[in-house]
């Protein structure tokens, strides 16, 4: 009995170890998507919004962003950079009867999360003056042109960026910067973490068959 149960542990400790590795090698592996996300202001902070911006319906004096990248998913998506002010980005739009302003900040992102043989444009802030009840697509149209939707609506280009691709899956190249590379392994051989591990299960196995052998020889 005691045999078997020093089995059963060393089998669940070699278990243990092998679903690490795995988990580590599908971290590794993680894919984003390339896509324009859409933002809400929220006092100082930027907070992913929760409709697309043909569906949203800014106030007057509400601050709303969009930012290009490879992201895997919203809680790890990239924040616009730069300014988000509204009396700054509206200083120059006065105020008029019958219309709001709403102040949007276009972050065409980083080259390196550019479509192939495309280089963004630089970012830019600017004030949309439309009707009271003009949703964020809709004020967004008035002052970057031409925007370019795929069949589900889904935002795909602003001011003509990108030319091509809409929402694809590409590498995440978040998972390749130098700290990445650090640790992981130049080949398919087992990891250090791997090697690691089982290192512990053979020591506890050893210390697990010498208390059998002792018991059997009281």
């Amino acid at each position: 009995m005691i045999r078997r149960a020093v089995l059963l542990l060393l089998a669940t400790l070699l278990l243990s170890v092998g679903a690490g590795a795995g988990a580590g090698a599908g971290a590794a592996q993680a894919a984003g998507y390339r896509y324009w996300s859409f933002w809400d202001r929220d006092g100082d902070r930027w907070v992913y919004a929760t409709q697309g911006p043909s569906l949203a319906r800014p106030s007057d004096g509400d601050v709303q962003g969009f930012r290009f990248a490879v992201s895997e998913d919203s809680s790890e998506a990239a924040r616009p950079r730069g300014a988000a002010d509204f009396k700054t980005v509206c200083a120059k739009t006065p105020a008029q009867d019958g219309k709001k302003r709403v102040a949007l900040v276009i972050d065409p992102g980083a080259k390196a999360d550019a479509p192939q043989g495309e280089t963004p444009p630089p970012a830019r802030t600017v004030c949309a003056r439309v009707s009271p009840d003009a949703t964020t697509a809709e004020a967004l149209a008035t002052v970057a042109k031409p925007l370019r939707y795929d069949t589900n609506a889904l935002l795909c280009a602003i001011a003509g960026y990108p030319k091509t691709g809409c929402g694809e899956q590409v590498a995440n190249s978040r998972q390749s910067t130098p700290a990445a590379k650090k640790n992981t392994s130049d080949d398919d051989g087992p990891s250090l973490g791997l090697l690691a591990g089982i290192g512990v299960v053979a020591v506890l196995g050893a210390a697990a068959m010498w208390q059998v052998r002792r018991r059997d020889q009281a």
